[in-house]
Order: structure tokens, then sequence, then C-alpha cells
């Protein structure tokens, strides 16, 4: 959904997944490929593809996938040695709500450089209108992670 100059998409809940089901290493890969393929010029991101995509206002966010999906990855990576899945949900909403605001500690000061704006309107542009969706999407993530754990767990052996 356009937002400018940052738009509202679903990545961080798919980047949170990945790593509360596979673990750091699957999460690293999974959003690595992403970034790639949207930087050579595949129309994965939002506004399209291409190298300028992360150069531009919403960059700072895209390349803060990274941190947030080895930090996500580590709930994932306990989460397979807990033994009650209210730990692992646990687990996932600590981790999934640190990594979201790796996020917006990358992608806000990004945006606000990128565009020379003030920290007051970066925070009310990059931040503020994408809260509560976050909080949604945190909880989405945490809890498709709880009912597909037993399911990984079986296909991973």
């Amino acid at each position: 959904f356009p937002l400018p100059p940052v738009p509202i998409t679903l990545q961080t809940l798919f980047v949170l997944l990945a790593g509360f089901l596979g673990g750091t290493r699957t999460a690293l890969a999974s959003t690595a490929v992403y970034l790639l393929l949207g930087a050579i010029g595949l129309p994965v991101f939002s506004s399209g593809g291409g190298l300028g995509n992360l150069m531009g206002p919403t960059g700072g966010f895209l390349i803060a996938l990274l941190p947030a999906a080895c930090i996500a990855g580590f709930a994932g990576n306990f989460a397979q040695k807990a033994e009650k899945p209210r730990t692992y949900y646990t687990l996932c909403l600590l981790y999934g709500l640190i990594a979201t605001l790796v996020v917006y500690l990358v992608g806000v000061p990004f945006l606000k450089y990128n565009r020379s704006l003030s920290w007051s309107v970066a925070i009310q542009a990059g931040m503020l209108p994408f809260l509560i969706g976050d909080c949604i999407k945190l909880l989405a993530a945490a809890h498709l992670a709880r009912s597909f754990h037993p399911r990984m767990a079986q296909l991973l052996g």
C-alpha cells in the first residue's frame, strides 16, 4: 500500500517468519536472496526493482531486513530446543520485537538523511504510521510460527 515516502508492505512479516521457522541461516539466506533479486532489477520491492531502491528513501528499511532476519533467526534457533509452545511463542515475540526495532533504528535515520528531513518528520513519516501494523505483523508471525513449528520439526526431523 503506497504511503509516501515509505509504503506499507508485508516484508517484515515474512522476514520474521523465516527467522522463527528456519533459524538464523535460513532467514539470512532467504532475505539476502530477496534483496539481491530486487537489486538486480526484478520487481520484488514495492516500487519495482533495481539498485536505486536500496539507495532511495526506503533503502535503510530494506537493508535493515538482514539484521532483523538474523535476530528473528535467534528465536528460531532457541525455539527449536523449547519444549513448551508458550516458551516458543514468547521467544518469537521477544526477538521479533527486537528485530522490528532494528528495522526502525536503521530505516528512520536512513530516511532522514536521504530526504534531508528533521528527526521529527522522519519519525512521523517512517515510523509512527507503521507501529500498529508492525505489532499486528509481529503477532501474526509469532502465531503462524507457533502453529507451523510442530510441522516444521517433523519435516526437518
